[in-house]
């Protein structure tokens, strides 16, 4: 009897042990999702974190190596701009020099089509007493010199009816912010582009003035001395001005002979390097070294007038002291030419004889960072190639 009352003693408590091992059971595997869950989640985000930051620093390591070959590329290709042909003639290692290529072929040549209309007024049209402005001239692109700069406040014109075309007003607000840079002030521009029809009623009213005195030929001959004939004036290319002095509140700045100022003298030293040429140059005028270029020009006026040749052109005709009918003739001579500065290849000029035609194919060279090019008005194209 007493064996069987402590089985039956035993029984509720192994079944009470079964449940709680039971219940523990089913605890573990309720509570372990719990758990897990939240740990899965956050290793999930933890690493998502971590691969964004991969992939970030992935995208900067690459995008500073195509930097890197990006700057290496550039380096490259300045390098092989800038490196003269060793077969080339020998030149200066310091200051401004130029040598001739006339027996050297362009390199890397190439060519593109050209019109005669696109080049026309690109700053090497020979405008002078012998040679007229072409026929197929056209003016429809000048614009007013003032409104063009004016964003520039403290740059004057006389007035809106200035006008040039681009090329010329670009060079011009460059040279007056150098200007202004070396504390030289009050430039006014004066006088710009004129039609055709403004050149002939000057003209007519010359000769209106001299036709008691002399008739005919004479009549013409006589009043060319003053003014020229329409067609013939730098001021119907539309690439070139005058400049003088003023100031509204102080009258006594335009008094001064423009060439004697400060303001002058250092505009007809230092024109040339933002591409503009004093036009007219004549015995010790405008600066005590000037040599006379009337023989060449037919000008014998003293005009404060400026031209705009580019760059390139520019440096060669200060280089060489010509006045811009000497320069073509000396690129007639020698079509091709190389300009180097402190040993460094900065330009190179090539003419290249084209005619009248309408269009033809441009003669260019790859190796050159940038080029512009200009009728002459002589039969030929004249492109200066910049590295």
């Amino acid at each position: 009897m007493s064996r069987k009352r402590k089985k039956s003693k035993a029984v509720p408590v192994v079944l009470i042990i079964t449940i709680l091992v039971a219940a523990l059971a089913a605890g573990c595997f309720l509570v372990k999702p719990l758990v897990t869950d939240p740990i899965r989640k956050a290793s999930a985000a933890d690493l998502a974190k971590k691969q964004a930051e991969v992939t970030k620093q992935n995208e900067e390591i690459m995008a500073e190596y195509y930097a890197a070959i990006e700057d290496l590329k550039n380096e490259h290709d300045a390098a092989s701009r800038s490196a003269a042909n060793p077969s080339w003639p020998d030149h200066k290692s310091e200051g401004w020099d130029v040598i001739d290529l006339t027996n050297y072929p362009l390199e890397n040549q190439s060519a593109t089509v050209a019109s005669r209309a696109d080049l026309m007024t690109g700053g090497m049209l020979l405008v002078n007493e012998w040679h007229s402005r072409p026929a197929d001239f056209d003016d429809s692109k000048v614009v007013s010199v003032g409104k063009y700069l004016g964003g520039n406040s403290k740059i004057q014109t006389k007035d809106y009816n200035v006008l040039l075309f681009t090329n010329a007003c670009d060079a011009l607000m460059e040279a007056l912010n150098a200007a202004r840079a070396e504390g030289m002030e009050h430039y006014l521009v004066e006088e710009g582009y004129r039609s055709w029809e403004t050149q002939n009623t000057y003209f007519q009213n010359k000769m209106d003035k001299l036709k008691d005195r002399y008739s005919g030929d004479a009549l013409i001959a006589a009043a060319k001395k003053e003014v020229n004939y329409p067609g013939t004036s730098e001021f119907n290319s539309g690439l070139a001005f005058t400049l003088r002095l003023y100031d509204k509140s102080n009258p006594e700045v335009a008094k001064p002979k423009y060439s004697t100022t400060d303001q002058g003298k250092w505009m007809n030293e230092n024109c040339w390097k933002y591409g503009l040429a004093v036009r007219f140059p004549l015995e010790s005028w405008p600066l005590e070294t000037t040599q006379d270029k009337s023989f060449k020009t037919g000008v014998t006026v003293k005009l404060n007038l400026y031209r705009f040749v580019g760059k390139g052109n520019a440096a060669v005709m200060h280089y060489f002291d010509f006045c811009m009918e000497e320069y073509i003739e000396y690129l007639q001579e020698h079509p091709h030419i190389a300009v180097f500065e402190d040993g460094t290849l900065k330009y190179e000029i090539y003419r290249q004889y084209v005619g009248d035609a309408a269009s033809f194919n441009l003669q260019l060279t790859r190796s050159a960072r940038s080029y512009t090019s200009s009728l002459d008005n002589m039969g030929a194209v004249i492109t200066v190639f910049e590295y």
